[in-house]
């Protein structure tokens, strides 16, 4: 898929996600700099900083802590997520761990992205009757992670999908009650400054003000 088939369908995808309700996100960032030249090399760093994911844990100001897993549940230091890998994520003020295994990488000259689920833990993974996703989202919710570059602009999104709070069903496990307090109070205030945060990341804005 070249750069212009991946901005109609980032088109399409703003277009959609304009018209429906709260279920589906979109957050994004961009920078536009002088010249190609320099917009090519900047994407080289925008796409280190989408695949580095436990740096997203050292972000100024508050933010999620992240931390990435490999497939078989162990703590990971790569420099770019594989699919079947896992991320927890646990949010500011709260020891509660969320789950997100990954579904998909794509890795091309100006455009690198990837997507998460909502899932077991590692250990759940493992247990063919554990059937509980430890995450606010049910698991039909996605979320994807990309930078692209245009020309002189760098682009970086957060396309969340199908964000239906996980409170009920077998997948809710015994955190029904906490799932909806997640997701209709701490989150719903936080979303937009955590993803607008890390989307400003992404795309060196926020090198600008220092």
């Amino acid at each position: 898929m070249g750069i212009s088939d991946i901005l109609q369908k980032i088109k399409k995808e703003w277009e959609v996600l304009k018209g429906q309700d709260s279920k589906d996100k979109l957050f994004m960032n961009e920078h536009t700099y002088p010249d190609e030249a320099t917009a090519q090399r900047e994407f080289a760093r925008a796409r280190q900083k989408l695949f580095d994911v436990n740096a997203w844990s050292h972000l100024p100001g508050i933010t999620s802590t992240f931390q990435l897993f490999n497939s078989a549940g162990t703590k990971s230091q790569a420099q770019q997520p594989a699919v079947g890998d896992f991320i927890e994520i646990i949010l500011p003020g709260t020891p509660v761990e969320n789950w997100v295994t990954v579904t998909g990488v794509l890795d091309e000259e100006d455009v690198a992205q990837f997507v998460v689920k909502p899932s077991q833990s590692p250990e759940g993974q493992a247990d063919p009757q554990d059937s509980e996703v430890k995450h606010f989202f049910s698991p039909e919710a996605s979320s994807t992670f990309r930078v692209l570059r245009d020309g002189n602009t760098l682009m970086g999104f957060e396309i969340g999908k199908d964000e239906v709070i996980n409170n009920s069903g077998p997948e809710a496990g015994g955190r029904a009650v906490l799932n909806t307090l997640i997701s209709e109070g701490g989150w719903a205030g936080f979303q937009d400054l955590q993803w607008d945060k890390i989307t400003k990341y992404f795309v060196h804005l926020e090198e600008t003000k220092q």
